[in-house]
């Protein structure tokens, strides 16, 4: 039987790594449902109720993540040196190795996308490592479609390039990552959520205004931030606004707080969006720190404004969605604009953005080496 092995950071949870998991599950159900699909993920037991059902053969297992996680260090070489000798020699991994085992029989390793090896979280450089021991024992196909990269991990930009070249399908969501990988035949095809047109739940009820904000990650003040985002809905006379809950662990104090200070007059929690889809419909505007609102509300036709709120991280990604077509302005100072109201996407833009991501996925998914067992 042929295995799919898909390495994902889903089970925090986070709205965007769960929405691109379960698009690719979905895809895989769709075009592959005949074969084993194993999802290496941060937290299995969080994540199995978003998953459950999402593919017909669907494993969960952390064995990659336990990997880094256990092995963290100040800078990645370490951690990718010990997490390519442990997948080299399982036994030496102790209650990890049957999963390592299961890992060195993948057919397919599938890095999907998100933004989780960078400056940030730097250990994580030991996903790539991980993943080509295991094919390089296999024989089977490393792939990695829609990652951000950027900012690499300081002094490790030589690591991060030559683990990703490895990879047989390299594929990145931004301009400033591919410069960094610079190798031949690799792809830009954006974010994985391009895979398919993302779920949304539109309807008369949903508020007119909304608004997604965080404070992990910001470089601004969370309490100047709300600040800021108050000024701006008094000068749009904007009586009340819809308010989006993307990270519960990490949002709660922030959302709180919105909601004392803020016109909130209806609050989305991430179960419902994952169940029903974000509160998307044209003519729309929204006000969003958070990357996936952003791609997911321009692709319902919705205005906005994006908030960058960290020049290398956010920046980035949310510059990475202009160039690809999004129509929303983005704030990279704290001065009012204009209320948009340009739209999202162009029709014609997200129907080139989803062939360039399934031509990635049949590279990958399509590409697969015959199984072995």
């Amino acid at each position: 039987m042929t295995l799919h092995y898909l390495v994902s950071p889903a089970g925090v949870p986070n709205y965007g790594d769960e929405l691109i998991i379960l698009g690719w599950l979905r895809h895989l159900a769709e075009t592959a449902p005949e074969v084993d699909v194993v999802v290496d993920c941060l937290n299995p037991v969080r994540a199995r109720s978003t998953l459950t059902g999402a593919h017909p053969r669907l494993r969960l297992t952390d064995t990659l993540w336990q990997l880094c996680l256990r092995n963290w260090t100040a800078g990645p070489q370490a951690t990718t040196e010990t997490v390519r000798g442990m997948v080299a020699a399982p036994a030496t991994a102790a209650d990890l190795a049957p999963g390592i085992e299961l890992l060195r029989t993948a057919d397919v390793v599938h890095l999907v996308g998100g933004g989780f090896i960078n400056d940030i979280w730097p250990p994580f450089v030991g996903l790539l490592a991980g993943i080509t021991a295991a094919v390089g024992h296999s024989g089977g196909l490393a792939a990695m479609s829609g990652q951000g990269l950027w900012p690499p991990p300081a002094g490790a930009e030589d690591l991060v390039r030559d683990l990703a070249r490895r990879f047989d399908v390299i594929d990145v969501r931004d301009q400033r990552s591919a410069e960094l990988i610079g190798a031949p035949g690799l792809t830009v095809s954006g974010d994985d959520a391009y895979l398919r047109t993302p779920p949304t739940a539109g309807g008369a009820d949903v508020p007119e205004v909304m608004v997604s904000l965080q404070s992990q990650l910001a470089a601004v003040d969370g309490e100047r931030l709300l600040e800021f985002v108050g000024r701006v809905l008094r000068d749009w006379g904007v009586a009340g606004v819809g308010l989006v809950e993307c990270a519960p662990d990490q949002d709660r104090d922030m959302l709180a707080a919105a909601q004392r200070v803020l016109p909130v007059t209806r609050r989305y929690d991430l179960p419902e969006i994952l169940r029903d889809g974000l509160p998307v419909r044209p003519g729309q505007c929204w006000l969003s720190t958070r990357f996936h609102p952003h791609l997911v509300a321009a692709a319902g036709g919705a205005s906005g404004v994006a908030l960058s709120i960290s020049p290398d991280y956010y920046a980035t990604k949310h510059r990475s969605l202009v160039d690809a077509g999004s129509r929303w302005t983005i704030l990279d100072e704290l001065r009012v604009p204009e209320r948009p109201a340009a739209g999202g996407y162009p029709p014609e833009r997200l129907r080139d953005l989803r062939a360039g991501k399934l031509a990635v996925a049949r590279r990958i998914h399509a590409g697969a080496p015959v199984g072995r067992s």
